[in-house]
């Protein structure tokens, strides 16, 4: 992208337009944090990364649907994971969705 078309995307979204890249990443990202288990796994990640085995144990969950619901974190780059051996780990890998998260769960919480 250009430094004018970052320029007129700017000035589109103050206007109170969005480009179509725009809400099509924004719409993912609430339709993602929309499914309780992924929001479940997501709070799990703030602090700390675990295996697949370890979020499945504490959630709870099936290591199928674990990996699962975090293939779809991963796609839109809200989680990371790097091997240890023959596990993978997982991390939170956006500051600013989790901080929304975060937000969220404690106005939810008052």
């Amino acid at each position: 992208m250009t430094e004018d078309s970052k320029e007129e995307k700017v000035e589109k979204e103050h206007e109170g337009t969005l480009d179509e890249e725009t809400l099509f990443i924004v719409s993912q990202t609430f339709k993602v944090l929309s499914d309780p288990t992924r929001l479940r796994i997501l709070n799990l990640l703030f602090g700390k990364e675990y295996s697949v085995n370890e979020i499945a144990k504490t959630l709870y969950l099936r290591p199928s649907t674990v990996s699962h619901q975090l293939r779809f974190l991963k796609n839109l780059r809200l989680v990371k994971y790097h091997r240890k051996g023959t596990s993978l780990y997982y991390s939170q890998d956006d500051e600013h969705v989790m901080n929304m998260l975060k937000q969220t769960i404690d106005h939810a919480n008052h």
